[in-house]
């Protein structure tokens, strides 16, 4: 995808910030100078996208999280120093866009740190024309995934459970990403 990534983020010669609001936040995969809490606004974190390869299969698809239009995301900034620029790029587009279903875009983020300031933050926010986009899904329709989803970087339930345990570790709450989690550890049924 390297026609397609925005040209600031390949052509800037300073340090590049990452925004993270999934796996990112738990499991960066890169070095990086420091990480602050920070928020995006103009999309918000959703389980959106039917994971065909990390977390599921094209046969048993699981649900992963997209930034989708619309709202705010509370997530965090990695700030990687300009030497690493390139190779954390590649590295981003091996993990994130293995099919595709993610647009990379830079994004403004307010980093919630004392001086309170705004970055430009690569991103990567689903596509909605993928045929891996899932939209609004019901809790039972996105229990139902996440139970049965199993791909390379293991199983869907502990993907959802881990990311959960970030947000709380940021010091806030995802109140759909917390009522799953709720259901799969208790591993009940969802009342219609």
């Amino acid at each position: 995808m390297p026609g397609d990534i925005p040209s600031e983020a390949e052509s800037s010669k300073g340090d590049l910030w990452v925004f993270g609001y999934g796996s990112l936040m738990w499991r960066p995969g890169f070095e990086f100078v420091e990480q602050v809490p920070a928020r995006l606004i103009g999309e918000h974190r959703a389980l959106c996208v039917y994971s065909f390869d990390h977390r599921g299969t094209p046969e048993k698809p699981g649900l992963v999280l997209g930034l989708d239009r619309g709202g705010a995301c509370r997530g965090v900034a990695f700030r990687v120093a300009a030497g690493l620029r390139g190779n954390t790029i590649e590295y981003l587009r091996s993990r994130e866009q293995t099919t595709n279903v993610y647009r990379e875009v830079m994004r403004s983020v307010w980093l919630e740190n004392e001086a309170r300031q705004r970055v430009s933050a690569l991103a990567y926010v689903v596509d909605r024309g993928h045929v891996q986009y899932a939209g609004r899904l019901s809790f039972s329709e996105q229990l139902h995934y996440v139970r049965q989803g199993h791909g390379r970087s293991g199983n869907n339930r502990d993907y959802v459970l881990s990311t959960v345990k970030s947000i709380e570790v940021q010091g806030f709450r995802d109140a759909p990403l917390h009522q799953l989690a709720l259901m799969l550890h208790d591993d009940r049924p969802l009342h219609r």
